[in-house]
């Protein structure tokens, strides 16, 4: 499996050889390195650990894996593979995916703060004719049974900052001297984020 960890870098637009004009997301894909490997006869599963940004300090938690290449990762995500040819200390770079290819997108969404149900939830407003004094309340929350409200109600609440995943996208653009890949449409989170690009089979 193809995978990538990035950084959010900004939206603009590129003109195709027709003239149309295509919207794109440009990810910084910086140095991704393998730092270690699970194997089915050690873990029951295959997988390679990647680290991306260099780091001053390591955490006692992912000692036992830096020790497999000396590296010094401020970012560490896993991937499940099946492909056997990457080893401890390979260097990914943006040229493993293609113009064309399809892939997946996941990133932590915009944090928009306390919200009420409307904005949250898409909930309809109360009339405000006819005696209407709930305009944008919640309204009923439970019943008398069970004298308590059931877990997982929809309510105001804080709204956004949450991973979200994005399938079916395309890349556009390819440019391994800078190291960076243009994605097609919109990508969840802010500029500076994190975002991780898999591939999408």
């Amino acid at each position: 499996m193809k995978a990538l960890l990035t950084h959010k870098v900004g939206m603009t637009s590129i003109i195709g050889e027709d003239g149309n004009v295509t919207p794109v997301t440009i990810l910084s894909a910086g140095d991704n390195i393998v730092i270690g490997k699970r194997t089915l006869e050690k873990d029951g599963y295959s997988a390679v650990i990647v680290g991306a940004d260099e780091a001053t300090k390591i955490s006692k938690s992912r000692q036992g894996i830096l020790k497999q290449s000396q590296a010094k990762s401020k970012i560490i995500r896993e991937f499940r593979t099946i492909d056997d040819t990457v080893n401890v200390g390979d260097h990914l770079g943006v040229d493993i995916f293609s113009i064309g290819d399809k892939v997946s997108v996941s990133g932590i969404s915009k944090g928009k703060g306390w919200a009420g149900t409307i904005k949250r939830h898409g909930f309809h407003r109360g009339r405000k004719t006819h005696g209407g004094r709930s305009y944008r309340r919640v309204g009923s929350i439970g019943s008398m049974y069970p004298q308590h409200i059931l877990k997982g109600k929809k309510m105001s609440g804080r709204y956004g900052a949450a991973k979200v995943s994005t399938k079916g996208l395309k890349i556009a653009y390819v440019d391994s001297d800078n190291s960076v890949l243009g994605i097609v449409g919109a990508v969840p989170g802010p500029n500076k984020g994190l975002v991780v690009i898999k591939e999408q089979k």
